[in-house]
């Protein structure tokens, strides 16, 4: 099953994120409306703190360590 392009949204928001529930992030209103709503869809999934970035949730911090790994891994060259 492919990546719906709002999965992928919601992926390019979280990897925004350090791997840290100590540094938030700000979607601003100035963004793509993509990133917006996808920003609003990880805060209504409960992953972060508010519905324009914030800080991340206990389950937006397993989340975003799960995508900074697909991320590097799909980024890497095989040996």
């Amino acid at each position: 099953m492919p990546f719906k392009p709002e999965l992928v949204d919601e992926l390019n928001v979280l990897v925004k994120f350090k791997d840290s529930t100590q540094e938030g992030i700000k979607v601003h209103k100035t963004a793509a409306p993509a990133l917006i709503d996808a920003a609003e869809r990880l805060f209504d999934k409960g992953m972060i703190t508010q519905k324009d970035g914030g800080y991340l949730t206990p389950r937006g911090l397993v989340t975003v360590e799960h995508a900074h790994t697909l991320h590097d891994l799909l980024s890497s060259n095989p040996e």
